[in-house]
């Protein structure tokens, strides 16, 4: 009854974000017909894309630069970028990186003939123009911002104020609730069996390997380790988790997302057990650390009992490890992609940070970890029907009762339609999966909620109730802990 409760809790404002800001571009008046072209250009192809209703929202648009886009970790160097040359350089052009890639998504689903080359050429000439001129480069590191994923007038209403206490009480009655399932004997029930998921068989690196890779990879003006093919690859072996799942039925057994003719939303292939994975990365006093990130999807959380308010089309686990520089994991974190239930697993090297006051989801570990052996990896514990995780340790074997494979996350941006065409899983704006989203929305729409507890695309995962926390701010972790860094 209390997850019910707090379920309630880490979605409730995770619908609402600032609207963007169309400002056009200061070149689509420019004397210089090459300038004034390409922004006609950029123009005419975001209207197509937007009355088509293929906007990728992965990464955040910049009012006026229609070449870049900007995520939260990208955003948060824009002070070194205002202070040195070559960092205005190089996040300039990380920048437009994500956007080129978000337009190979948006034209892929939008059909007709790919436009990146024309937007390769056309921001890069945008973009000698904008960091040549000083307004213009002071203009875009400061709209180079990701908005939150929270409505202040929903909480300026009053009832955010009403309803704030009564919620906290909530949050401690789920944080007991989850401390004493992972501290419980998990035994499980009638006809429901155990399956070990594991990655597809391989020795793993040697550790002295891997921190070699994040070195090398880190060899840029900015300090992002950003390995590539093989060493991403290696990465990704090395540290994926065995998932130990609850199993009544087919809504427990993890698979590929995919699009069937007829559903309004994305099902998931049980016959193909399947691990979506990205890197991403955090920032701890000024340096940049690698994260591995995994995720399953489920069918459904199906009803726990009649007129459960939580069930819903699809769900899933998301697993994340951040890696210190020698690639020892220095802290795990975990969360369904509605945001929810956001738990943090810490080993010796991430001592906590004492939360601020009276900060309620400050940061809640259920559990801790050991130091993390070379070779070991961690084992997930995941219930069945609500699948949360409620346990993890670690092994160093492998022994798995199936292998998932590996996919890119970036597939769900573009996924194939079975009457033909593409189509990203993920709306256009806040990147929900429409269809979704559970009935407690309702609850809250006085609030303006209208979403609550749907699931999200990367870079929208709002997981706080009380307060405002993002499972991608780049200062996550850095307040809250302190790492045992070399």
């Amino acid at each position: 009854m209390m997850r019910r409760w707090t379920a309630l809790l880490a979605p409730l404002l995770a619908t609402a974000c600032a609207t963007l800001d169309t400002a056009p571009s200061a070149h689509l008046d420019s004397a210089a017909p090459g300038l004034r072209e390409c922004a006609e250009w950029f123009r005419d192809l975001d209207a197509r894309v937007d009355a088509a209703g293929v906007r990728d929202a992965q990464e955040s648009r910049i009012p006026g630069f229609p070449y870049v886009r900007v995520s939260r970790l990208l955003a948060s160097f824009r002070e070194s970028a205002m202070r040195d040359e070559g960092a205005l350089q190089a996040l300039a052009d990380r920048m437009q990186a994500l956007d080129l890639a978000a337009r190979a998504h948006e034209s892929a689903n939008l059909g007709g003939g790919s436009p990146l080359e024309r937007a390769r050429e056309c921001g890069a000439r945008l973009q000698a123009a904008d960091l040549a001129d000083p307004r213009l480069r002071v203009r875009l590191l400061e709209r180079a911002a990701v908005p939150d994923d929270y409505s202040t007038a929903s909480r300026v209403l009053g009832l955010y104020t009403i309803t704030k206490w009564p919620f906290i009480a909530g949050v401690r009655d789920y944080q007991d609730s989850v401390r004493a399932a992972f501290r419980a004997e998990r035994a499980p029930g009638a006809g429901v069996r155990v399956l070990r998921y594991g990655p597809p068989e391989a020795a793993p690196a040697p550790r002295a390997a891997l921190a070699t890779m994040i070195e090398r990879a880190s060899a840029n003006p900015l300090g992002i380790p950003e390995p590539h093919g093989d060493a991403l690859e290696a990465l990704f072996a090395a540290h994926a988790p065995l998932f130990e799942i609850e199993t009544g039925d087919v809504y427990d057994r993890p698979g590929a997302l995919a699009w069937r003719t007829g559903e309004p939303v994305p099902v998931v292939d049980a016959d193909a057990p399947v691990v979506y994975r990205m890197a991403a990365w955090t920032r701890y006093r000024g340096r940049a650390l690698l994260q591995l990130v995994y995720t399953i999807w489920f069918s459904e959380r199906p009803p726990v009992a009649p007129g459960d308010i939580l069930a819903g089309r699809l769900d899933g686990v998301t697993w994340r490890v951040t890696l210190a520089p020698d690639g020892e994991p220095l802290v795990y974190d975990s969360m369904h992609p509605c945001g929810c239930y956001h738990l943090f697993f810490p080993t010796p090297r991430a001592v906590p940070v004492p939360a601020p006051g009276a900060a309620m989801e400050w940061m809640f570990a259920p559990q801790s970890l050991p130091r993390v052996a070379d070779g070991a990896r961690p084992v997930v514990r995941i219930a069945t029907r609500t699948h949360y995780v409620e346990g993890v340790s670690l092994s160093q074997q492998a022994v798995a009762t199936a292998r998932y494979a590996f996919r890119a996350y970036d597939e769900l941006r573009s996924l194939p339609r079975p009457e033909g065409g593409r189509a990203s899983v993920f709306g256009p704006g806040h990147g929900l999966i429409a269809g979704t989203e559970r009935a407690e929305r309702f609850l809250f729409w006085p609030m303006g909620i209208p979403s609550a507890g749907a699931m999200r695309q990367w870079g929208h995962h709002a997981t706080a109730f009380v307060g405002r926390r993002h499972f991608d701010d780049a200062d996550l972790l850095e307040k809250r802990f302190v790492f045992d860094l070399p």
